[in-house]
């Protein structure tokens, strides 16, 4: 029993031993190829460098918006208890009209495919969005992509961007969020353009504000219509008195939107034009491309000293 213990004692020294003699070879093999591990991380290090420096730098502007809140609001939620069901039968939506919804659905709206378009189109941003790839900071002017658009005669290289490529473009140097907190939203957006990102920001507002201000107006417009078709039709005092409550406040709705240029969001904090870059982060860049060519390298070194034990 004792020469069993003593013998399994001497495997366990010995596999150590080959654990401590391997890992002291790959020591020395490592430190026999430093010079090419060296080049190899030097090489990657430059490639990220130029490349990093290739990038052009994007400037970030962001404005911080209140959510209005909609006049009469608490008359027409009481409402909406009293007469929710009675209102969706009529085709009237009391809900819609609450602060907090028209909040969110333009948060949505503003990421959707359609209104983006109708932004593009409606503020001439084609050139903007799809052809520009930097800023002349000296002269304040945006720098056009000859391969995509040719500027002396004005016309699109290939063909003019479809209307996904222009949202697919767009959507990602638009960012928009809520502070659960505060209930303040931000309004965020990227370009190589300080001034263009600020005002892209300022457009938005104004765009987002008009869209649902229009759609609510529209909505109000035809349940006013509808009502007042229901109150001809019935006879009935209380339905008449009900139809008249519902009138009155699709009315206030209307009377809001005529006169409320900040509809849905009013602007606490309006955007400036960043003086400092968002990104690229350089440093960053070069870190990883660093910390990428030495590790490849170790792994290259390991790869061949593998390969020659293999034909050993």
């Amino acid at each position: 029993m004792s020469q069993q213990v003593k013998l399994q004692t001497n495997n366990t020294e010995y596999a150590s031993q080959e654990d401590e003699i391997d890992l002291r070879e790959l020591w020395f093999l490592l430190w026999k190829s430093k010079w090419v591990i060296l080049i190899i991380t030097l090489c990657f290090t430059s490639a990220s460098l130029f490349y990093s420096l290739s990038l052009p730098n994007e400037y970030k502007s962001t404005a911080i918006l209140l959510p209005a809140s909609a006049s009469g609001t608490s008359s027409l939620s009481k409402l909406a208890g009293q007469f929710g069901g009675l209102a969706t039968l009529a085709g009237v939506n009391l809900g819609a009209a609450e602060s907090g919804d028209k909040t969110a659905v333009a948060m949505e709206l503003i990421k959707t495919w359609g209104f983006l378009e109708d932004f593009i189109i409606d503020n001439n941003l084609e050139l903007e969005v799809f052809a520009v790839k930097g800023w002349d900071k000296a002269n304040n002017k945006v720098l056009i992509d000859a391969s995509i658009y040719n500027e002396e005669e004005s016309i699109w290289v290939k063909s003019k961007p479809t209307s996904w490529k222009l949202f697919s473009e767009i959507k990602g140097r638009i960012s928009v969020g809520q502070n659960a907190k505060t209930g303040l939203v931000s309004l965020t957006v990227e370009h190589y353009s300080p001034y263009v990102a600020k005002r892209w920001v300022d457009l938005l507002v104004v765009a987002i504000n008009n869209h649902i201000q229009m759609r609510d107006k529209a909505e109000a417009l035809s349940s006013i219509k509808y009502l007042k078709q229901q109150i001809r039709k019935t006879n009935i005092t209380e339905m008449r008195t009900i139809f008249y409550q519902l009138i009155e406040e699709q009315t206030k709705t209307l009377m809001l939107a005529e006169i409320s240029s900040e509809y849905v969001f009013k602007t606490l904090s309006s955007a400036k034009v960043a003086e400092q870059k968002s990104k690229p982060k350089r440093s960053i860049i070069v870190v990883v491309g660093m910390l990428l060519g030495g590790g490849i390298s170790v792994l290259f070194i390991l790869f061949c000293a593998f390969i020659r034990k293999l034909k050993d």
